[in-house]
């Protein structure tokens, strides 16, 4: 006889009690190394960061680096899995896709984290106006982005102002500038409320 489990029971995370304050709250998805998010968090004290990283050795990276810094958390965990089921509704100011892997094989090209069900969630995290930022040095990857954006009745593209520009360089960005590669880059900004 097969037994049935339970089903699995969720929390969102509760952020007042994560951070020990209420404050705007921005998400770096796929944290990374966290030089990025330590230098948002050390510009804008006043604001939450936490990062999203699937890959322990990186969350552990993070955490050294940001210590001493008291608006920053991490999270171990899917970055999809963490927008859909982690995040309370309309709670992030700020989302950052920063160089997502961009998967440049045809065959893997379905592992992109970018996709209509992506944005769905992201619009249910967003607080009203709230935004998102994306960032790839990969033209295909950006026209997909591009494509999939202008299709979601729930977001409007904003033009890029030279406020991108004082955002912390990312080690990936670091990389691809010495290499002259073009960095392509969008800005989107949920406009109605999720129905």
């Amino acid at each position: 006889m097969i037994e049935l489990l339970p089903e699995l029971q969720l929390a969102r995370l509760d952020l007042v009690q994560l951070f020990g304050r209420d404050a705007p709250l921005h998400v770096d998805l796929g944290c990374g190394d966290g030089s990025f998010l330590r230098e948002m968090a050390q510009q804008f004290p006043k604001t939450n960061f936490l990062g999203i990283e699937r890959l322990t050795k990186r969350v552990e990276k993070v955490r050294r680096k940001a210590e001493k810094i008291e608006n920053v958390r991490v999270l171990r965990a899917d970055s999809l899995f963490a927008v859909r089921y982690l995040l309370p509704e309309s709670s992030v100011e700020t989302f950052y896709l920063l160089f997502p892997d961009p998967w440049p094989k045809r065959r893997h090209q379905l592992r992109r984290i970018f996709t209509r069900d992506f944005l769905d969630a992201i619009a249910v995290a967003l607080e009203q106006h709230g935004v998102l930022r994306v960032a790839t040095d990969q033209i295909d990857y950006f026209q997909q982005v591009e494509r999939i954006s202008l299709a979601h009745l729930q977001f409007q593209f904003v033009p890029l102002s030279p406020d991108h520009a004082i955002l912390p360089v990312t080690k990936f960005e670091r990389k691809f500038r010495g290499q002259n590669l073009p960095i392509y880059r969008l800005t989107l900004r949920k406009t109605s409320p999720v129905r």
